[in-house]
Parts: C-alpha cells; structure tokens; sequence
C-alpha cells in the first residue's frame, strides 16, 4: 500500500500539458534546488504522514509511516534536462489563440537596452558651448532690457522739457559757445559751396582761355599777313592761362584746408558735443526720477528703490560731467585751430587773387611758394589708359 502511494506521488510529479509532453514552465532556481536536494537525500518519511482521505477528513485516516524505510523517488537527470531546456516554438495553447508571444527577456536586460537608447537620459549634462550660448543670450536680453527702461525715461524727460513740466541742467557758457560753434560752421560750409563754385567757372574760363591760345597759334601760322598780331594775342592767352593754373591751384589748396576744418575738426566737436546733449538728458531723466522717488513714501521697497535711483543718478551724473568737460577742450583747441588755419588760408587767398589780377606773375609764383602749394600737372586728373580698360 505505501509502495502504491508513493508511486502515485511521483507520478503526480511529473506536469504534463494538453499535447502530452512535458510543458514548459517559468525557470524556478529554489524549486530546482529543492528537487535537487530530495532526490538526493530522500524523503524522510518516518517524521511525515499520508492523508488517505480527502481535505478535512476525519482523523482515522491518517496512516502511520513508521516502517517505511528509504527513498521512494528515483533521481531522474533527463527529467531535469527536460525542464531546463526552452521550448523550441510558442506554448501550443497560445498559438492556438492566434496570439504571438516575443522572447522573453529579463528586466535587467530591457534597463539595459533601454540606457543604450537613450545615452544621458537620465542624468542630462549640459555641454560648454550651451553654456556659453545662454550666457549670451542673458547678457543680450538684460541690455535690451536696459535699453528700453532707459530710452523711456529719456523720451519722458524729453516731453517733460518740451511741454515745460520738467526742469533741465543748463550750463550757459557752454551753450553759448556750442551755438557759435553751430553758427560758424554754417557760415564755413557756405564758403566752401562759394569757393567750390569759383573754382568751376575759374576752371572753365582757363579752358577757354587754353583754346583761344591755340586757335591764335594756329592762325599765325597760316595768315602771314597778321602773323604777328596773332602771335601776341596767343602769348598773352598762354600767360593768362599759366597765371589761371596757378589761381586754380592755390584756391584748391584754400578749399582743402577749409573742408578739412569743417568736414573733420568742427565735425569731430559737433558729434562730441551730440554725446554730451544725450547724456544731459539721460542726467536729466535719471535725476528726476530720483526726486519723484524722494518725495514718495519711506517703506523698505521704497528705500530699496531711492538706493537704486541713487547709485544710476551717480553713474550718469559722472558721465554728464565727463563729457562736459571734454566738449569744453574741444571747443577750446577748436578754436585755437581755426584762427591758426584760417589765418593761413585767407592769407593765401588774397596774395594769389591780388598778384593774378594784377598780372604780377613774379608775385604769384612767390605766393605758391610760400605757402607751400604745388600745382598738378596738366592733365594729372584724368585716369590712366590702363584705369578706363
């Protein structure tokens, strides 16, 4: 009877499927080490006992196992072999539920694949090029953002003085100066205009006269008879004409010094002069800004707010008095420059027209001279051959 038992146990073992063969279960290393462990040893049959009956049967049938000695379980290695070895196709009930099951692979495996993916994923480092990129574009958005606040305070401020609601920093010396400075350089720009047209009519009458010596030239050599009338008037054209170049170069000469002084030297003061009015009005703005804040409440964010005021009516304060000065020596050494240039130029001007009117060549080459004016060559103003290609 135990004999019968215990085979029947070991058949109830063995799990077998719906086709027959041996199925295939879910890999269990602590099952296997225990089957292991009690095919080797073998049961212990004198401390268990067998329930002939059904769950929750009586006591009676409980049978004693005493007398039962050995192992009733056979070790069988294909069996193990058969239970470690995958299946070489899908289970046949999933597959005849039309269901395909893809390999199954262990969680370790799928972080794996899913880390090799995704490099970085979870721990995001963020390289020195995008470091520096959003350096940029920080520094690029508070200056806009200077910028605006700026530009509307001076634009308020602006308004305020037009409107006559907003005082403003006067300095009259300097605006007087400033306004003659304005003044003079209209008045130069006029001369040079004068001067420039001088120099066109002047350039024309000295062509003429260079034809009308040549025509005379040409016909002192065919009219015998008034060869010699001819020859005079040519030579006095040549005169003229020579004593006309000489005029041309020197108002030249006096027109190029002046553009210099007005294009250049009153040019450089005026756009000096232009950072100086913008910054007076950035003072201005920053300035009344801190007295409409002072005459406000003394909260702590208020206080917070008059120490800011402060420290940028401070900086544009400094600016202000900075450009200031520098549009005080410039407007000196301006004028230092221009009575020294224009002393020169008018100087020229006078000597060469006198001496070309009054015939004097002797005196006009002298004045040339003087004043270290060298004429061009006839011609020199046309390109070259090789500059019209």
């Amino acid at each position: 009877m135990a004999d019968s038992i215990m085979s029947k146990a070991a058949t109830m073992e063995i799990p077998i499927n719906s086709n027959g063969d041996t199925g295939t279960l879910p890999e269990d290393d602590s099952l296997e080490q225990d089957l292991q462990q009690v095919m080797v040893s073998g049961p212990n049959l004198n401390e268990t006992s067998i329930v002939s009956g059904g769950y929750g049967g009586p006591a009676g049938g409980i049978i004693p196992t005493s007398t039962i000695k050995g192992p009733a379980i056979h070790y069988n290695p294909e069996y193990l072999d058969r239970r470690r070895a995958p299946a070489p196709g899908p289970d046949i009930r999933m597959k005849s539920r039309g269901v395909n099951l893809p390999h199954s692979h262990s969680s370790a495996s799928r972080l794996a694949h899913q880390s090799d993916q995704h490099p970085g994923s979870s721990n995001h480092s963020i390289s020195p090029t995008e470091e520096v990129s959003r350096g940029v574009a920080v520094e690029k958005l508070d200056s806009v953002k200077k910028w605006g606040i700026n530009t509307y305070k001076c634009t308020k401020q602006m308004f305020s003085e037009k409107f006559g609601r907003g005082s403003r920093t006067v300095d009259l010396e300097l605006e007087a100066q400033i306004e003659l400075l304005k003044d003079t350089k209209s008045k130069y720009e006029n001369i040079l205009r004068l001067a420039t047209a001088l120099i066109s009519h002047f350039q024309s009458m000295v062509e003429t006269q260079q034809a009308l010596g040549d025509t005379f030239t040409d016909l002192s050599q065919k009219s015998p008879e008034l060869q010699d009338e001819f020859g005079y008037n040519a030579e006095t054209q040549k005169l003229l004409c020579k004593n006309g170049e000489s005029l041309l170069g020197a108002i030249n000469f006096f027109v190029s010094s002046v553009n210099t002084l007005v294009n250049k030297t009153m040019e450089d003061t005026l756009i000096t002069i232009k950072h100086y009015e913008n910054a007076r009005l950035e003072f201005d703005a920053y300035r009344s800004d801190l007295e409409e804040l002072s005459m406000g409440p003394r909260d702590a964010a208020s206080m917070v707010r008059i120490e800011m005021a402060q420290h940028d009516y401070q900086i544009h304060r400094d600016k202000y008095e900075r450009l200031r000065s520098d549009v005080t020596i410039k407007l000196k050494f301006l004028e230092e420059n221009k009575v020294k240039v224009m002393h020169k130029q008018l100087l020229l001007f006078h000597n060469a027209t006198s001496a070309y009117f009054a015939g004097n060549q002797q005196q006009l080459e002298q004045t040339l001279i003087q004043f270290n004016v060298k004429l061009k060559p006839p011609g020199s103003d046309k390109p070259s051959w090789l500059e019209e290609q």
